[in-house]
């Protein structure tokens, strides 16, 4: 998909939407999670990350959500910043979707202006009148879909991808990738920025540029084909 990643960040640096600059980080334990990690995210699209456990990943996924405030260093972001984790369970709050969807919203629209954008927000995840289905009877791809129909209710931009495909089959991984990559295109008028942490090198393949995380830095971003050659 796109250009080399490489091109588009050297193109486009005076638009960037994401920089981080020297960015550290360490737990109290003393565990140094990021090490003057830097990186840009110039223009929408689905950019993903790939590493090892413990490479600093969920703790960047944290810093850059306002979770955690970084030790050293400077985020610098003009979006609106989601966090989505692996689990659904642990972000679906309420019995029904509609219910569920209505805490996201803002909360100045009316009656008719919420029940419009919950039916907008469903179609965009392929959940269409499912208004009044009880959430327990969702299946594990169904609740994470609505699990990003959240995120994109709140209204933000930037959305921030735990390996949201670990616990779910091919099926419902493949429907969550084709809805990401649909949302983040760039011909379109509002496209949404989204950076996915994966340990599935198959899903390199949706990507429009990738990057590999090593001892809390994150290298350059390559295309998804030349990542999982590196990684092979």
């Amino acid at each position: 998909m796109g250009g080399n990643p490489k091109e588009i960040l050297s193109s486009q640096s005076s638009t960037n939407s994401l920089t981080l600059n020297n960015i550290s980080y360490s737990w109290k334990a003393g565990t140094k999670a990021l090490d003057n990690c830097s990186f840009s995210i110039p223009t929408p699209g689905l950019w993903m990350l790939v590493g090892a456990n413990g490479s600093g990943k969920s703790t960047l996924f944290r810093l850059i959500s306002g979770l955690i405030a970084p030790q050293s260093g400077q985020i610098i972001c003009s979006l609106k910043p989601a966090l989505m984790l692996q689990n659904p369970d642990h972000q679906l709050l309420l019995p029904s979707c509609a219910s569920d969807l209505l805490l996201s919203l803002p909360p100045e629209l009316n009656t008719q202006q919420r029940n419009e954008r919950i039916a907008f927000h469903l179609r965009q995840v392929g959940l269409s009148d499912m208004e009044d289905r009880p959430i327990h009877t969702l299946s594990g791809g169904q609740k994470q879909r609505l699990a990003l129909a959240g995120a994109l209710a709140s209204e933000a931009n930037l959305l921030l991808l735990d390996e949201p495909t670990a616990l779910l089959d091919k099926s419902s991984q493949k429907s969550i990738l084709d809805i990401l990559r649909r949302i983040s295109r760039k011909s379109l008028k509002d496209p949404i920025t989204a950076l996915w942490i994966t340990h599935r090198l198959e899903e390199l393949t949706y990507c429009d540029g990738a990057a590999i995380m090593e001892q809390g830095r994150l290298g350059q971003w390559f295309s998804g084909a030349e990542v999982i050659e590196k990684l092979k």
